[in-house]
């Protein structure tokens, strides 16, 4: 059983990122490009029925967004 109420899963390149989710509630589904911007993800993220969890494939454009989203208490 999942803890959090929305999944969200980002495709992270250097010039934009896909992000999509899905609130475990009401089976709705958000999408959005995003600007790479960690603090345009985090407002996204934020937006979305709480609580989130977050997954993204590791590379080098994901560091920063990692640390954003911990600071931020985004699991």
């Amino acid at each position: 059983m999942f803890t959090e109420r929305t999944s969200v899963g980002l495709d992270v390149h250097a010039r934009s990122v896909f992000a999509a989710a899905i609130d475990s509630d009401t089976g709705e589904l958000f999408q959005s490009r995003l600007t790479p911007s960690p603090e345009h993800i985090l407002t996204w993220v934020q937006d979305l029925p709480g609580p989130v969890a977050v997954a993204y494939e590791a590379g080098p454009t994901g560091f920063g967004l990692y640390r954003t989203l911990l600071d931020a208490g985004i699991r």
